[in-house]
């Protein structure tokens, strides 16, 4: 990382920042300058990639969220840059060259490095021993001379000499080099635990070592949670490493002066600082860097899974049967028309202990007769495999029509203040049915009313820092949304939140408005919402849509702000601009280059501009949901080794994906048996995607399946 001249000067500092920025991304200084000063403004990463690509050199919507982590952690060191420089020339110790050092310093360890020997201490063995007028015995020590002394002043200077030792950057990247070189974690089954362990699903780290260098995140969050559990103790070792590192401690810190017993007295500091000072710290600092890392690789995983389920197709134009599974309460039964509002509600009882398969079959027939349902979306939960049973055995519907939908996170949001906004007089099982249904006429659109973490397609989701997931999760939601684009007219205030430069509370604006005036005629209206300024609705206005309004243009992706351009494409033609939407012909002769040259728009712009006309109002997700996934397999019992089965992805993680067969247990591939060598399972999985799989282990106590894809 380059070097940053500390200064008060803005505009330096800025370019600083941009610079360092740039090379901690690897991304150019002119795009990334761009970016950051689009940010700064206010703009939003789904606005500065969609509607201002030349200005940023057509920077990708990954790489101006990488631009935005890094300056965000560019920041925060500088600010501890300046917080450090401060406190040590409030503390009178700041000289040429700790200020030299602290300006070159590229990286928060070397700035704690730097400041550790200045950083206001509690009360330890050296404080003790400096308030007993020990340090100047320490220094003589330290310069090879020994002055007649007591064993205990000896002592007192050698908690001195251990705390210099253990303030040594030099030390310190010592013993940082050789835990990352040779240390290794080891887990021990802690006392009394044996029984416990044996039966959790952590069994396989009660006797668990691995180095710090092939530690995987996964295996570093469940060793973190069985320790934190109390099943497992964790301690770090160095082997025979740990000798040598404190050979080389010793010779990088003893002075070349120093001879007979001073050398001895300052190597024993040394030893002690290595052991009571330097390991304890550095193991801390690999605990915090292996929990970040493995953080990053499991929220990256559980925000990809997430826009998978965010993004995948949805069932237009269908009218929805929708079934809550239960055994003694019986099914939620909901019928529900194209836009998901509910139309009737029922509840049957196909499964035991009723079994009244006759009335529920008469109940739904005469839903499906009566409202002219398409299609059933049945939920993964209790008693779900017996209800699916029911309607295939019974003809309800053909099975390529009966979707079975996973309604993790369903509960959540029936007892949720959305829910209960939505629908104040009904109870939860009813709330839980609709968000069924929902999901299958379109994810995006109903899943954006859930917490994520509860949705169900994470990994350790409660063992990582919980600020990051969010983050991580609430950005992943609105790029999704954003991505997607949003009817003005039909959308839940949930969903408006999502879209860039609105948030909550214009969301709720934009709803009063809306009930309060009818719909939207244009994205123009959209200024008479209360609070709703200019930078709101540059900001927003092309993730909006208007179908049927007065201006075509606002039912696509087409920013406002480039009407005027569409405006001259069609004069260059000689055609009206209402002539060019979903016109081939029209937009094939149209010579972009030459337009650009001439000063009407910017090449990347006209380029999105004619992408949007050829498919005015698309959904850019597609339909894939032609059929449904019919399981060879009834029970767990049914499983034998060696037989091959259909599946679905239904969960990805760091070490595999879990499969689901059509039984409540599912089963796992672990990333080694995928085929092929890969780095991550994603290389060859997705989720919801159809699979072939071959059962190669089956675990009857645990009730656990091992698959490998075929």
């Amino acid at each position: 990382m380059c070097n940053l001249s500390f200064t008060r000067n803005s505009k330096t500092m800025s370019n600083n920042i941009s610079s360092a920025v740039a090379e901690r991304t690897g991304l150019p200084l002119k795009g990334v300058t761009a970016v950051i000063e689009l940010l700064d403004e206010g703009a939003t990463v789904p606005f500065i990639s969609r509607y201002r690509k030349e200005r940023t050199g057509s920077l990708d919507e990954v790489s101006i969220r990488t631009i935005e982590t890094a300056l965000r952690q560019v920041r925060d060191m500088e600010a501890r840059r300046e917080f450090i420089m401060e406190a040590i020339e409030n503390a009178g110790a700041m000289n040429p060259s700790i200020r030299q050092r602290l300006l070159e310093a590229s990286t928060m360890t070397e700035l704690e490095d730097i400041y550790a020997p200045y950083k206001p201490k509690k009360r330890t063995r050296a404080t003790i021993a400096r308030e007993k007028g020990l340090e100047p015995l320490a220094k003589k020590i330290m310069s090879g001379h020994l002055p007649k002394s007591s064993d205990e002043e000896v002592a007192g200077a050698m908690d001195i000499i251990a705390e210099w030792a253990s303030e040594s950057p030099r030390l310190r990247n010592l013993t940082r080099n050789a835990f990352n070189r040779s240390a290794s974690l080891n887990c021990t089954v802690a006392k009394g635990k044996e029984e416990d362990i044996a039966h959790s699903s952590l069994a396989q780290y009660a006797d668990f070592s691995q180095t710090v260098r092939r530690m995987q995140s996964h295996q570093y969050l469940a060793l973190r949670r069985a320790e934190r559990e109390g099943l497992i103790k964790v301690k770090y070792s160095l082997g025979d490493a740990s000798d040598s590192l404190d050979d080389s401690l010793c010779r990088a810190f003893v002075p070349r002066s120093a001879s007979g017993e001073c050398r001895e007295i300052i190597e024993e500091a040394v030893e002690d600082a290595s052991k009571r000072l330097l390991k304890p710290s550095v193991e801390n600092e690999v605990s915090a860097s292996l929990k970040e890392m493995a953080d990053k690789v499991a929220i990256d995983i559980f925000s990809s899974n997430l826009r998978q389920l965010l993004l995948a197709s949805p069932l237009k134009g269908k009218r929805v049967l929708a079934i809550d599974p239960g055994y003694r309460t019986g099914c939620k039964v909901v019928a529900l028309d194209a836009q998901g509002n509910l139309l009737d509600e029922g509840v049957i009882y196909p499964t035991e202990p009723k079994k009244d398969v006759q009335g529920a079959k008469r109940l739904l027939e005469g839903m499906i007769r009566k409202y002219k349902l398409d299609v059933i979306s049945l939920g993964n939960g209790t008693a779900s495999r017996e209800t699916e049973t029911f309607l295939k055995q019974n003809a309800i519907m053909p099975s390529s029509k009966i979707f079975v939908v996973s309604e993790d996170g369903a509960s959540v949001y029936s007892a949720s203040d959305i829910a209960r906004k939505e629908f104040p007089d009904k109870d939860v099982t009813v709330r839980g049915a609709v968000s069924i249904g929902r999901r299958l006429i379109d994810p995006l659109a109903e899943l954006v009313k859930i917490d994520p973490k509860s949705i169900g397609v994470g990994q350790y989701q409660h063992d990582v820092d919980q600020s990051a997931l969010k983050n991580a999760l609430d950005y992943t939601v609105m790029s999704c949304v954003n991505a997607v684009g949003v009817d003005v007219n039909t959308a839940s205030e949930r969903l408006l939140s999502y879209v860039s430069g609105i948030g909550p509370a214009l969301a709720a604006n934009i709803v009063a408005y809306r009930t309060a005036n009818g719909d939207f005629k244009s994205r123009r209206e959209l200024k008479k919402v209360p609070r709703l300024g200019d930078k709101a609705f540059e900001l927003c206005a092309g993730f909006l849509r208007v179908p049927g309004g007065k201006e075509p243009l606002d039912n696509t992706g087409i920013h406002p702000e480039s009407y005027g351009i569409v405006d001259k494409m069609a004069r260059s033609l000689n055609v009206s601009p209402a002539d060019l939407p979903a016109n081939n012909e029209l937009l094939d002769r149209l010579d972009l280059p030459a337009l650009a040259r001439a000063g009407v728009g910017g090449l990347e712009t006209m380029t999105d501009i004619v992408k949007e006309l050829r498919k005015p109002g698309r959904d850019p997700r597609t339909d894939d949901n032609s059929g449904a996934f019919l399981p060879e397999i009834e029970d767990f019992s049914q499983l034998t080794v060696g037989k091959t089965l259909p599946g679905v992805v239904n969960n990805i993680t760091a070490f595999g994906a879990f499969i689901n067969l059509g039984i409540k247990e599912n089963g796992l591939i672990h990333i080694s048996k995928l085929g092929r060598r890969v780095n991550s399972v994603t290389e060859v999985l997705s989720l919801g995607q159809r699979v072939e799989v071959k059962v190669i282990d089956i675990d009857l106590s645990r009730k656990r399946i091992s698959l490998e894809l075929i």
